[in-house]
């Protein structure tokens, strides 16, 4: 596949001369793909690195923004869409007019600030976001933290085991490289992932930085389980809409709302709309690639004895010590 066939975040086509002596002092390397760049202390392909230095020169907080986060193929999809249902609800919008969830996919409707919104500007236009404004990132804590200072925004943070993340990584990429699954792909995946240096990694760096945020500022970090949200999905969506500051009234649960977002948003649900059947992304991506399975545990079906070996013992290693487990 082509540089200009990808998706425009994993590309280096907007880069200035400037922008490419100021990466060249960067550590470096190279994947599949292309180029990866480390910046405080993750790694990141040339366009969407710009994008995280235009975010952390022109953004402006508001102290009502809230900020969906996650390391790749977490949860992110299904996360952003009981957001967006959770705070819609308020609204007293008539009922001929279609849920936004019916109108754009999750990812268009609580974009990436580095791969999205700030892609091609430290300036972007942000009066289309009403307050409170979604946004959504990759990037670890301390990046994201950088022009927010102190602002008491939120954080919901996702978290995934991390063997179910390597396989669906691997089928999305297979998707956009519209390759068949294949073996070897997924062998490269594996040991970017150990070794850590791979689009956004370290994962457990991703993970860590979250973790320890939600445990010193529990208010202003919320810390989600994807196989909790699975296992117990109405106490986790209370919970989400409590942290959120909109909780459900005795009405509403007596009326079943919780069960009605949690249907809406359902994978069978989500999949089956019109417009996460045929539309894209703004960088290219078809919107069905972002709903497979969305179980949990499906990587014993892929993975080997070895590869599971080989994840469990860095794992064990890279997470020692911090309190933090699956």
């Amino acid at each position: 596949m082509s540089e200009k066939e990808l998706p425009d975040h994993l590309r280096e086509d907007y880069l200035s001369e400037e922008t490419k002596t100021l990466f060249f002092a960067l550590p470096s390397t190279k994947d599949f793909l292309g180029k990866l760049y480390n910046y405080q202390g993750c790694w990141y392909y040339p366009n969407t690195l710009l994008g995280v230095l235009n975010f952390q020169k022109g953004f402006k907080p508001q102290e009502t923004d809230i900020v969906i986060a996650s390391f790749p193929k977490s949860g992110t999809t299904w996360l952003k869409a009981l957001t967006v249902a959770l705070l819609e609800r308020s609204k007293n919008s008539s009922s001929d007019v279609p849920h936004p969830l019916q109108s754009d996919n999750p990812h268009g409707l609580v974009p990436f600030l580095e791969t999205n919104v700030y892609l091609n500007s430290s300036t972007p236009d942000l009066t289309k976001f009403s307050s409170p404004r979604l946004f959504s990132t990759h990037m670890p804590l301390h990046t994201l933290k950088v022009p927010f200072k102190d602002s008491p925004f939120k954080i919901v943070y996702v978290c995934r085991n991390v063997k179910d993340v390597l396989v669906s990584q691997w089928y999305f990429r297979c998707a956009y490289l519209q390759k068949e699954a294949d073996k070897s792909l997924l062998e490269s995946s594996l040991d970017s992932l150990c070794s850590g240096v791979g689009y956004f990694g370290p994962l457990w760096e991703n993970v860590l930085s979250y973790w320890r945020g939600s445990l010193e500022d529990p208010e202003h970090v919320l810390f989600m389980r994807y196989e909790e949200m699975k296992s117990e999905p109405a106490a986790q969506v209370k919970r989400l809409a409590e942290f959120l500051g909109c909780p459900f009234t005795e009405e509403e649960e007596e009326g079943g709302s919780v069960d009605k977002i949690l249907e809406l948003c359902s994978l069978r649900s989500l999949s089956s709309m019109e417009i996460n059947k045929t539309g894209k992304t703004s960088n290219n991506v078809h919107h069905s690639n972002f709903f497979r399975k969305g179980e949990v545990g499906d990587s014993k079906n892929h993975l080997t004895p070895e590869m599971e070996n080989k994840i469990d013992t860095i794992i064990e290693e890279k997470y020692k010590g911090s309190g933090f487990k699956y």
